[in-house]
């Protein structure tokens, strides 16, 4: 009975021829072939000039938004606002309370009033940013905003500062009381 091996006599010869050159190139030995050489693309050799740098130097986009994340006091996570790098922290905290508030965010704020916030770039910085600052200016994008605690004093008209408020705890005989009342 012929089996396909006994059918295939002549393409054998050829395949034969095929696997050899196969195996030389697999065991490090080229045939010999004519080597193809590539043809080279055509490049413009000013390309890197002075003049098409400051080209590509002016054609950068100008920043129209800034994508701004406020952590506000008591809040689970931050508020995201999208404002301008012309504006000023003042304006961004008008953003922040606004936006708190459409989104219905708990806990709830004791006001709306935009100037009883102070922002500042972390929860554990005491120092406040000035509202007149600009945002570009600013050199982060995420802040933390806290609420002014009204003073007891002079019947609770006059509001005070978070670094104000750090130094006269520092100043008292038991300072690490004071700081107990914040955690609940």
């Amino acid at each position: 009975m012929p089996n396909s091996k006994n059918n295939r006599k002549e393409p054998e010869k050829s395949r034969r021829g095929r696997l050899s050159e196969k195996a030389s190139s697999f065991h490090g030995r080229i045939p010999m072939m004519a080597p193809v050489e590539l043809r080279r693309p055509k490049t413009l050799p000013d390309l890197l000039s002075e003049r098409a740098v400051s080209i590509l130097l002016d054609a950068r986009p100008k920043l129209t938004k800034l994508l701004v994340n406020v952590t506000i006091q008591g809040s689970l996570g931050a508020v995201q606002v999208l404002m301008a790098p012309e504006n000023t922290v003042g304006d961004l905290i008008n953003a922040a309370v606004q936006q708190y508030m459409k989104e219905g965010r708990r806990p709830i704020l004791p006001s709306t009033d935009a100037s009883l916030c102070d922002l500042h770039y972390s929860q554990f910085s005491l120092e406040s940013l000035g509202r007149e600052e600009k945002l570009m200016a600013l050199g982060s994008r995420n802040f933390f905003l806290c609420t002014k605690k009204a003073a007891s004093e002079d019947g609770g008209n006059k509001t005070t500062s978070c670094s104000k408020e750090a130094g006269k705890v520092t100043k008292s005989v038991i300072p690490w009381l004071k700081f107990m009342d914040s955690l609940f």
